[in-house]
């Protein structure tokens, strides 16, 4: 059984890194801003700071620069890619649908759906098909002020997979559940939130629960 640690929008706030670190995941995964607005240098302080395998992708509060970062980081930048890892097939998409703050990495919902199709499309079906998205599905855990800001183009792949790890809309921390499909906000790690994912040996055999530390 693998043991992934689920984290997103840390906003350059890391002192709580060693503190997800000590419930002992085997790998993490980061659904974006990593950083606010900021730098290599704090893609590198978060990275020094993760003593297991990561897979990450970037927000829209990450910059130009933090994204070329994380493609040089120890961790493995799956925005836009595929990549198997065991029996657990992953693909990633960073970013975000357009929002009304002009941040600094936003796609329209045709470039996130070109992204989505040349990765899924390479993906072979594994036991665990996972999706690491910054932005959540449209209509599933992306309501805010009683309107849906979630992408259209996520929505559409979502059963291509068995979870989805979305973040961006820090009120919507939480675990749905649609047509067997888990999709999981673990809230913002900047106020100590995570959730702990455990694979199973079935395909549907992934147990998910939202932690703070």
């Amino acid at each position: 059984m693998l043991k992934a640690l689920l984290l997103a929008d840390l906003h350059g706030e890391y002192g709580m890194l060693e503190s997800f670190m000590e419930l002992a995941p085997d790998v993490v995964f980061i659904a974006g801003d990593i950083t606010n607005m900021g730098t290599a240098k704090d893609v590198e302080t978060c990275f020094s700071r993760i003593d297991v395998p990561s897979f990450s992708v970037p927000g829209n509060c990450d910059p130009k620069e933090v994204v070329d970062a994380l493609e040089q980081s120890n961790s493995v930048n799956l925005h836009g890619s595929y990549m198997n890892l065991g029996r657990i097939s992953l693909v990633g998409v960073g970013g975000s649908n357009p929002t009304p703050f002009g941040t600094p990495f936003e796609l329209t919902d045709k470039q996130i759906d070109d992204l989505m199709k040349v990765s899924v499309g390479r993906m072979q079906k594994s036991v665990h098909n996972v999706l690491i998205s910054h932005a959540p599905p449209h209509g599933f855990l992306d309501e805010i002020g009683g309107n849906h800001v979630g992408s259209a183009s996520i929505l559409k792949y979502i059963d291509k997979f068995d979870l989805v790890c979305c973040a961006h809309v820090h009120e919507q921390r939480g675990i749905v559940e649609e047509n067997g499909i888990k999709i999981v906000n673990p809230g913002p790690a900047a106020m100590g939130n995570c959730a702990m994912i455990h694979f199973g040996e079935e395909s549907k055999d992934i147990e998910v629960k939202l932690v703070n530390v």
